[in-house]
């Protein structure tokens, strides 16, 4: 069947289509660069701190994590719990590919990316060629990071097992560093957030919102779900193996508990849930929120995770489509109340 979607979406007239692309591109292009501008200034307050910047890597990649998520299941519909997994691939891979294989580090994160994207493709091939409901998709992915998990134990010769191993590739360049791992892990987040921005205003983000919304009357429209469903699953998990990538390039070492599922999954669906499932910009606010929230919870102990469990419950019972479309909403009444 031919996507005939895509050509009721477009506009006969070159000027219109001009006017509604220019229109597209500044609508992404300056809330990104207002958001690059903003965290631009975080290592004039944490510079000092080794520690600090490192918490500030790691916000920046659950940020990226998110937005990859946020891309699967917020635009498709897809319950990928695999997130964990899908990272780890691109640090693993890329940490063996350079430590073990010997290969460039740019190279290695090159393939450890693609073969997250092909892991993440695969899985997506799988769940729409069985016709897995979002459940069931859940399900599916949980057993891939699950499994993942345990191959890593398995091959702990060559993954270091529990502990994990010390990553020798990086060490004396700038990736060590305390400030340029920062910038390049926010250059990678800019780059995902402005892609992510991009799709959504395209003829893709309408038929991710159509096989969303109702997909049955997507495929009646002419849209080719599972081609859409595929794509947006391979591009979801490229993004997710780059940040895992970096990640561990950054921070010199790889372990498990890195790309756990409790450890990132659960984290990253409690960040999107709060930011907005969907939103533009949900996933930037999610993460950097909650990174704040965990970092000023360490001093008190296991009561951490008590007050940490409250605040979410709080958010969701009083703003349970998250913040960025609740304040959406309110901006629109005022308008129309104005």
């Amino acid at each position: 069947m031919t996507d005939r979607f895509s050509q009721a979406s477009g506009t006969s007239a070159v000027g219109g289509v001009e006017r509604r692309s220019t229109r597209s591109w500044s609508g992404v292009a300056w809330p990104t660069l207002g958001v690059g501008a903003i965290l631009a200034l975080v290592p004039l307050w944490l510079g000092d701190s080794r520690v600090m910047m490192g918490i500030a890597v790691l916000g920046l990649a659950f940020a990226a994590y998110t937005i990859a998520f946020n891309l699967i299941f917020g635009s498709t519909g897809q319950l990928f719990l695999c997130v964990g997994a899908l990272a780890g691939i691109g640090g693993y891979g890329g940490a063996i590919l350079a430590d073990v294989v010997g290969l460039p580090i740019v190279v290695s994160i090159a393939l450890s990316t693609s073969a997250a994207a092909l892991a993440g493709g695969l899985l997506s091939w799988v769940a729409v060629r069985r016709s897995l409901g979002v459940i069931f998709t859940g399900i599916v992915t949980l057993i891939f990071a699950l499994t993942f998990e345990n191959l890593l134990l398995g091959l702990g010769e060559l993954t270091g097992g529990e502990s994990g191993f010390l990553m020798e590739a990086g060490r004396g360049t700038f990736l060590r560093s305390q400030i340029p791992p920062y910038y390049l892990m926010l250059g990678m987040v800019l780059l995902t957030l402005f892609v992510y921005g991009s799709l959504r205003r395209s003829r893709f983000g309408w038929a991710f919102r159509a096989l969303r919304d109702d997909e049955v009357a997507a495929e009646l429209a002419g849209i080719d779900v599972a081609r859409y469903r595929i794509f947006a699953a391979t591009i979801g998990a490229a993004i997710l193996g780059l940040a895992g990538a970096l990640l561990a390039f950054t921070e010199g070492r790889v372990s498990p508990t890195t790309f756990g599922f409790a450890e990132v999954d659960v984290v990253v669906l409690v960040m999107l849930a709060f930011g907005g499932i969907g939103s533009f910009l949900g996933p930037i606010l999610g993460a950097l929120t909650f990174t704040v929230i965990d970092e000023l919870l360490v001093e008190v102990g296991q009561l951490r995770v008590f007050i940490y469990g409250a605040l979410v419950i709080a958010l969701f019972l009083w703003l349970p489509r998250g913040v960025v479309p609740a304040l959406d909403d309110l901006l629109r009444r005022r308008r129309a109340g104005s």
